[in-house]
């Protein structure tokens, strides 16, 4: 054991980010360690990326005094469990929303010009059947279009500025009614349902939560527009996986793009990655350099508080 340095769970592979912040200030024992005996040593748990964490494994470290996430979404992380013990939790807030943003606007244009199709067609090595597909590749437009957004935080409202510069007609559904930004960036609440069956492009930014879950389902779907875009930046079970490939494959909406699944990889031969109307990425939203970098310290800084006693910078419970 590396001496007077706390002992730190982390899953990984971390990014090299976070490995040179943590280096030389606590030991990083792996994550398969949750699953062997107690051990009284350990310090504190560091999330990278989604593992389940429940109070069954906080258990397995009864002394630890925090757990870090590398992210905002902590729905992988039983907070009433955490709470029960008194452990804080830290995530990473505000750091990520421009990023996430920024790849909700990339997948909602690729969906809506067809990219990854053309992209494809391009590659074709046969001049007739490039000719020929490259007819029909026809998309629609995303000037002048309306956008409804469904979760208005953070991550929603840098959406909402970025549709202002392609001249889109902005709707928001949000739990709590934001009169604070409307008249300031020009956008209208609608009811969930209302902001379904009139909108071009429907970009999901909620949290996942017990009231989330299933948030977009079969009946959700048949009210989309047919010529409607889901793109899909929150969480892969806001929506029904098997409801949403029912409704591309029979064409209930137009065409999906999704940043994130359920399950979350989608297996191989899965047939939502059959489809062409729909763009699959794996979880990138927050994946720049910039904002990486921003994640891993302030999950770090989180981190190393805890294990002081001190308080975290940004805890969720």
């Amino acid at each position: 054991m590396l001496q007077n340095l706390p002992r730190v769970i982390a899953d990984g592979p971390l990014s090299n980010a976070a490995i040179e912040l943590l280096q030389g200030h606590v030991e990083l024992l792996p994550w398969e360690n949750l699953f062997g005996e107690t051990d009284e040593t350990v310090s504190g748990i560091y999330t990278f990326g989604h593992p389940v964490l429940n109070g069954e494994l906080m258990d397995k470290v009864p002394n630890i005094k925090v757990i870090s996430n590398h992210g905002v979404g902590v729905d992988h992380i039983s907070l009433t469990d955490a709470q029960a013990r008194d452990i804080p939790v830290g995530n990473t807030p505000g750091v990520l929303d421009g990023a996430t943003a920024d790849m909700g606007f990339c997948l909602l244009m690729a969906a809506a010009r067809r990219l990854v199709e053309g992209d494809r067609i391009a590659r074709v090595d046969t001049e007739d059947l490039k000719t020929k597909k490259l007819g029909a590749l026809v998309g629609r437009e995303v000037h002048g279009s309306r956008l409804g957004i469904v979760g208005m935080g953070r991550i929603g409202l840098q959406v909402a500025r970025r549709a202002s510069g392609f001249d889109m007609q902005v709707s928001y559904f949000n739990r709590t009614r934001r009169t604070d930004i409307e008249s300031q960036l020009g956008v209208t609440y609608q009811p969930l349902h209302d902001l379904l069956a009139t909108c071009d492009y429907i970009m999901l930014c909620v949290p996942l939560t017990e009231e989330t879950v299933g948030l977009i389902g079969a009946d959700e779907l048949r009210m989309m527009l047919p010529t409607a875009t889901l793109v899909n930046i929150a969480r892969g079970a806001v929506v029904d996986t098997d409801a949403l490939t029912i409704a591309l494959t029979e064409n209930w909406i137009h065409a999906a793009a999704l940043d994130v699944t359920e399950p979350e990889p989608l297996p191989i031969g899965h047939p939502l990655l059959k489809l062409d109307n729909v763009i699959v990425v794996p979880h990138i939203g927050s994946a720049t350099v910039q904002t990486r970098q921003k994640m891993a310290e302030l999950s770090v800084k989180n981190l190393m508080a805890g294990l002081a006693g001190d308080a975290l910078l940004n805890r969720v419970v």
